[in-house]
């Protein structure tokens, strides 16, 4: 392979920018599917733990469906559309028709994984990387297969008239449309189209002003007549402007004047799923283990019913409190990656059953927390007062229904609780296991003589990680606070910033949060804050030991989980829009930002080189040198990680952005020419896998588990059988739900 000549760096990449632009929005029909295997978990749960299992899968199951509504305007249309395709005719029935209507097999085949993405992302923009995808076939062909079909011939009015709704936007790669984002950047369902990002902190800035949590929020805005804006903030929950009992939430929801606007605090949105979600967690209750379970689902009920946020931090105590259950679960309006603002929270459910052999790895690592904490670079007086000795267990996930599927999880997000009761690290095993194997030959921008060694260790390397990302990275760090008393929970005399040598000048104010306060960046700056946390404790004797790792062996872990992170670090520019100057994806941000620490480092720690591919297109290489991964990786990550958290915990906004915003830059400048290797990331660029999940059925008084085949038309079956009873009835709901607020979803002007 030849090496570039000085000067051609930023050539060869942009070279290939013509052809890349629309493969980005296609899922291709090689994309890799496999299927979650939780056989033996489950086969080892009593028939109690199975039937509690079951009905908190279902509650998921339901409560996944609004993610459609928080997704795109179209995404409840097309779900509705596909459910009603598949339930009259099997994927392989449907084959035979589509192939007597013309299509090719790779154009049947390109509709099967178009609709194994939609129900997998939850709706039809990619859940990592938050990218439209379209279905990569000619429009009049999928138009002809649908409206010659079972189901069209059954309903022949509804099927035409879901296909006028959303056919044209199932298809349009118009520029808005191409990605998540606010106003004119993008397509977003948590704010109405005319929102723009000052509405948007308006509106956090009401919400902290009456201690209301984003978390289960939508903010619609309507302009008067008289050019005056007033908006609508929206609370999920099954009631709506019934009157009933509860004063904690009716007495929010009323009209305001706040800042010379008027916003009125509703509730009721999603309420028909809501209601769902809520019968099966009454059933799952039947099944709890122990009254921590029991009051756990008691206050999620009533966190989805009245739209109560307090309702399900409540519900979170008794969660954390409920120390190592053989099943495990959590659900709720959880992450908030996905809003533009980055503090409306997506809906979520897992269930999962404890792998014990790995969970003993992790008891070990929490027994030895508090002496890794004091390794940390920061002084004590940064660390929590005390570490609140987490569950930390490793899973195989039965359900986790959402838009997608995380390798490890440290919930739950609320910072008062995190910071005073604790919280609980999951990494899950199964998930791991398949949806992070490589094969060699799809193995991206590594040097050969890397290659085998690090697909041997990327698996043992990843896990190394996800344990300390979740348990040290999201479980470390103090933030200095001052309650609604003005009492501060530091102490302001004695404490210095040991960036600028002098007293703390900042701290965070009652009712502001971490993701109110740093809002945008709130989610990337954390995950690349526990990120680094993993790199840096990787290094830790003790660390590789509890995970069984010495010597040569353990030496090797610490090299690919290095090189792992600066690959990712380049392979994280496909997630970056250069027409925005925005990212699109918060983990994937954080680890181009780690790549930059490292590459400012210098010393030839880590090279990025452009270079010419053996099929003669352009290629590029990433290098680590292993033996300065101690001497100049450490040290430069110890810097960087010190100013991350000191800025996290004063709560220096402007401090903070520059920071992280100035290694976020993606440029063109030499050596590396980001931007012109971004269009070689593109053009070699592997799909995401698809994930296949088990389903759970009731036979009798015993709960079977169903699985299914590792491909598109596996993954659609599973969605096809999830809702047997009433899937005409959801899909009835999603519609509705979406037509009453189509009027919302218009565009800035």
């Amino acid at each position: 392979m030849g090496e570039p000549e000085a000067g051609s760096e930023c050539a060869i990449g942009a070279a290939a920018a013509g052809p890349m632009a629309d493969t980005q929005y296609i899922l291709p029909n090689d994309i890799g599917v496999s299927s979650l295997d939780c056989r033996e978990a489950f086969r080892l749960l009593s028939s109690t733990e199975r039937l509690y299992a079951h009905y908190l899968s279902r509650a998921a199951w339901y409560g996944g469906l609004a993610v459609l509504l928080q997704t795109s305007p179209e995404a409840p249309y097309i779900y509705a559309l596909l459910s009603r395709l598949f339930r009259a005719q099997d994927p392989d029935q449907l084959r035979q028709h589509a192939l007597a209507e013309g299509l090719t097999e790779e154009e049947y085949q390109a509709f099967l994984v178009y609709a194994a993405g939609v129900y997998s992302n939850m709706g039809n923009y990619k859940s990592f990387g938050d990218t439209k995808f379209v279905p990569n076939l000619p429009k009049e062909k999928l138009e002809r297969v649908i409206l010659g079909s079972e189901a069209a011939q059954q309903h022949p009015e509804e099927v035409r008239g879901l296909w006028q709704i959303c056919g044209e936007l199932m298809f349009s790669l118009e520029s808005r449309l191409r990605h998540l984002g606010l106003g004119k950047e993008g397509i977003t369902t948590y704010f109405s189209g005319n929102c723009t990002m000052e509405d948007a902190k308006l509106a956090q800035d009401f919400l902290d002003s009456q201690n209301l949590s984003a978390y289960n929020t939508r903010l619609f805005k309507e302009v008067g007549q008289d050019g005056k804006p007033s908006y609508e903030v929206r609370l999920a929950s099954v009631l709506g402007t019934e009157p009933n009992l509860d004063s904690e939430m009716t007495s929010k929801l009323k009209s305001y004047e706040f800042q010379g606007s008027h916003f009125r605090v509703t509730r009721g949105d999603y309420a028909p799923i809501l209601q769902k979600v809520v019968e099966q967690l009454e059933k799952a209750k039947a099944y709890a283990a122990n009254s921590h379970q029991e009051q756990m689902l008691a206050q999620y009920i009533e966190s989805f019913t009245q739209g109560s946020i307090e309702a399900h931090k409540k519900g979170s105590r008794f969660w954390i409190q409920d120390k190592g259950p053989i099943v495990e679960s959590y659900i709720g309006f959880i992450e908030s990656y996905r809003d533009p603002f980055g503090s409306r929270g997506e809906f979520e459910g897992f269930v999962a059953m404890v792998n014990k052999a790995m969970s003993a790895k992790f008891e070990w690592l929490v027994a030895s927390a508090e002496q890794l904490l004091k390794e940390l670079p920061w002084p004590p007086a940064f660390e929590k007062d005390k570490f609140l000795t987490p569950d930390f267990t490793s899973l195989d996930v039965l359900t986790f229904a959402g838009s997608g599927i995380p390798a490890g999880i440290n919930i739950p997000n609320y910072d008062d609780l995190r910071q005073t009761e604790g919280f609980k690290n999951v990494s899950l095993g199964n998930v791991l296991a398949v949806a992070y194997a490589t094969q060699r030959e799809k193995l991206t921008f590594l040097e050969e003589e890397d290659k085998d060694l690090y697909i041997r260790w990327k698996g043992p390397s990843f896990d190394v990680q996800v344990g300390l990302h979740e348990l040290l990275g999201h479980g470390s760090g103090k933030l200095f606070m001052q309650d609604e008393k003005g009492a501060f929970n530091f102490d302001q005399e004695t404490v210095i910033n040991p960036e600028t040598g002098e007293q703390i000048q900042s701290w965070y104010r009652s009712g502001e949060t971490w993701d109110s306060k740093f809002s945008t960046i709130a989610s990337s700056y954390e995950e690349c804050r526990a990120e680094s946390v993993g790199l840096y404790l990787c290094l830790h004797p003790r660390v590789l030991e509890i995970f069984g790792f010495e010597g040569a062996d353990a030496e090797d872990v610490v090299y690919v989980n290095w090189l792992n992170m600066v690959r990712a670090g380049l392979l994280a520019l496909e997630f970056y829009t250069p027409e925005a100057s925005s990212w699109r994806q918060a983990h994937m941000q954080a680890r181009f930002v780690i790549l930059r620490v490292l590459l400012e480092a210098g010393e030839g720690l880590v090279t990025v080189t452009p270079t010419t591919g053996s099929d003669g297109r352009p290629d590029a290489r990433v290098r680590l040198d292993r033996d300065k991964i101690r001497t100049v990786g450490k040290p430069a990550l110890e810097r960087f990680l010190r100013r991350l958290q000191v800025l996290k915990s004063t709560g220096d906004v402007a401090g903070g952005r520059a920071l992280y915003e100035g290694y976020a830059a993606v440029t063109d400048a030499p050596p590396e020419c980001f931007l012109s290797l971004r269009d070689t990331v593109l053009l070699r660029k592997e799909a995401r896998k698809l994930i296949v999940q088990p389903n759970t059925r009731l036979e009798g008084s015993e709960v079977q588990l169903l699985e299914y085949e590792a491909s598109a038309a596996g993954l659609i079956r599973s969605f096809s059988e999830r809702f047997l009873e009433d899937g005409p009835e959801l899909e009835k709901i999603l519609t509705q739900l979406a037509t009453a607020d189509a009027q919302c979803w218009k565009g800035p002007q």
